[in-house]
């Protein structure tokens, strides 16, 4: 490939997942950043027509801005991949496994990394034990503070925190909203950090950390999308020796989930310094308010230029897998 190659890429963006909004936020920024470099973009929705689209455009690459399942859990990976159409991000398997975030949590704890305590529970076994047998032994055997979460799913939607294990059952219906599974996590107090890992060719590389303080002391929807609402630090205010251990996480969760070209991981630091995994998103926000922007940013990039150069990344991949 030429230092430059005018591509044709096509932007997926919007679908049906309760981050829609979001993507179509995302999907902009990334088509401007494409644009502002020579590059034809074509912005389109996730629908019946799409795969039909897919072949007219013929497009070079696609890049999947699409937040929530419909991006992020393989299915759309899995099928341009049997098109023969590159893309950016995590192939299917990958996507799979960094989406739902108890395999997440199992393969980075398998691989070294921290990550907290917590138990994966389905709908179903509420229905085959009975509700109150299985409050009473979650109430046994958890202790307070926990964070209930969708087992799946991003923006922290359906996100409830519990100071009090009387407020679990709450926390759970707040879960089931979004997902049939939930996952009760041992809450980790500290410093909330996110983490982009890029790669354009050269292997993973961990970017600034970004240090989150939302003004109300929780990094919820509201917090994530609205200006004003959270004061980032970039890079976060850590020590030497934590920041590189941060790093040294990020680019582990990464490796050991086979990601690829971009990734963001979520990472909780303690007061003693130790990083803890929460989770790795396949495909991060991209808005103006989004934490990958900054990362970027930071550590001295052209945010158009590190989309065309994953773009190009996503091609190269895709040659060296047909030889």
């Amino acid at each position: 490939m030429t230092d430059f190659q005018r591509l044709n890429v096509l932007v997926l963006a919007g679908g049906i997942s309760h981050e829609r909004d979001v993507s179509l936020r995302s999907g902009r920024r990334v088509a401007d950043g494409l644009a502002a470099h020579g590059h034809r973009v074509t912005v389109r929705e996730p629908d019946a027509g799409l795969l039909t689209a897919i072949r007219d455009l013929a497009p070079d690459v696609v890049w999947p801005a699409l937040h929530g399942a419909s991006g992020e859990n393989g299915a759309l990976r899995a099928l341009l991949t049997a098109a023969g159409v590159p893309f950016v991000g995590a192939d299917a398997e990958a996507a799979r496994l960094a989406w739902l975030k108890p395999v997440a949590k199992t393969i980075v704890r398998r691989a070294g990394g921290d990550t907290p305590e917590s138990v994966t529970l389905p709908t179903e076994t509420f229905r085959e034990l009975g509700a109150t047998s299985v409050l009473e032994a979650l109430g046994d055997a958890l202790a307070a503070p926990l964070v209930v979460k969708p087992a799946e799913g991003g923006s922290a939607q359906g996100v409830s925190f519990v100071d009090d294990i009387d407020d679990l059952p709450r926390a759970l219906v707040n879960a089931y909203t979004y997902t049939d599974v939930a996952l009760i996590e041992r809450r980790v107090h500290g410093i909330e950090v996110a983490v982009t890992v890029l790669d354009t060719g050269a292997g993973p590389v961990a970017l600034p950390a970004v240090e989150i303080v939302p003004r109300a002391g929780v990094y919820g929807f509201e917090a994530r999308y609205n200006a004003g609402e959270t004061s980032f630090y970039t890079p976060a205010r850590l020590a030497d020796s934590t920041t590189d251990r941060v790093a040294s996480l990020a680019v582990e969760a990464h490796r050991a989930l086979g990601l690829r070209h971009l990734s963001r991981v979520d990472v909780i630091v303690d007061p003693d310094g130790v990083p803890w995994f929460l989770e790795a998103n396949v495909l991060p926000g991209l808005t103006e308010t989004s934490l990958v922007p900054l990362a970027i940013e930071a550590a001295g990039f052209d945010l158009g230029a590190v989309y065309a150069g994953l773009a190009q990344q996503a091609i190269r991949d895709d040659l060296s897998l047909a030889r």
